[in-house]
């Protein structure tokens, strides 16, 4: 599975069984830069799937009373969604 294919669910699944590995286990030099040079891929494929999906993260448009704003085919009134704040993992 290439890093583009792997889901955030498996790629995260990953990068928690190198950290167990790594801290449960002597590992040589070799294998410690090999796990890490995949953990460094592992976690910026992650930051971009999340950076991603906050991207199409839309925020609904409610009235004042609560309800949401509704356009002319029934479907509910979006804005897009601006992040508060840059991510610190960059």
């Amino acid at each position: 599975m290439t890093k583009e294919k792997i889901t955030f669910e498996d790629a995260y699944d990953r990068l928690e069984t190198i950290l167990e590995k790594m801290n449960a286990e002597a590992v040589s030099l070799d294998e410690a830069l090999t796990l890490y040079e995949e953990a460094d891929g592992l976690i910026a494929t992650c930051q971009k799937k999340l950076l991603n999906a906050e991207q199409k993260i839309e925020t609904l448009l409610k009235k004042r009373d609560g309800t949401l704003e509704m356009r002319a085919d029934n479907t509910p009134e979006t804005e897009p969604f601006t992040p508060a704040r840059q991510s610190t993992l960059q």
